[in-house]
């Protein structure tokens, strides 16, 4: 079944903007980021963003960074020997209850059901320590929108509908 965000064709002139920003959601997963932003990436106006972004993927560019942070939260329950309030953090969610909420309504259980589950499979897992001591999860390495930001560098131009 589909809606009429989805059935709506997206000019393929949009198509490379649209892959930016996604691009910037998958890279920048756990980074602070709001509707402005992926707009500002993908170079057009927030609402025609939205509004073609969801004409091309399926679902909102918020809903797709709530999906990949639940991803990645993912590969870290199972991998990693972390809290859930730790992967919570890790993955950009502000919040521990809004974390749990949407990991159970996406998952279809909580998250340390989840890790628990993948735990009791026996298979190794790396210490948080380590992850933390290495830089894994060092939120400067992903800060490219501020650097450019403060070097002064123009804000993409905008795409208007």
């Amino acid at each position: 079944m589909t809606t009429t965000a989805t059935a709506r064709a997206v000019p393929l002139e949009l198509l490379p903007h649209l892959r930016r920003a996604r691009d910037y959601i998958d890279r920048h997963y756990q980074t602070a980021a709001d509707l402005d932003l992926l707009a500002d990436v993908a170079g057009l106006s927030k609402f025609h963003f939205a509004r073609s972004f969801e004409a091309a993927y399926g679902e909102t560019p918020i809903r797709y960074l709530t999906r990949r942070r639940i991803e990645r939260a993912q590969d870290l329950l199972r991998s990693a020997n972390l809290t859930v309030t730790e992967v919570c953090m890790l993955v950009g969610f502000a919040s521990l209850g809004s974390f749990s909420s949407r990991f159970t309504q996406l998952v279809g259980e909580s998250p340390a059901a989840y890790r628990d589950r993948w735990a009791a499979r026996g298979g190794p897992r790396v210490p948080g320590c380590y992850l933390f001591m290495r830089g894994a999860f060092d939120p400067r390495c992903t800060g490219i929108a501020q650097s450019e930001r403060s070097a002064g560098r123009p804000p993409p131009r905008r795409i208007s509908a």
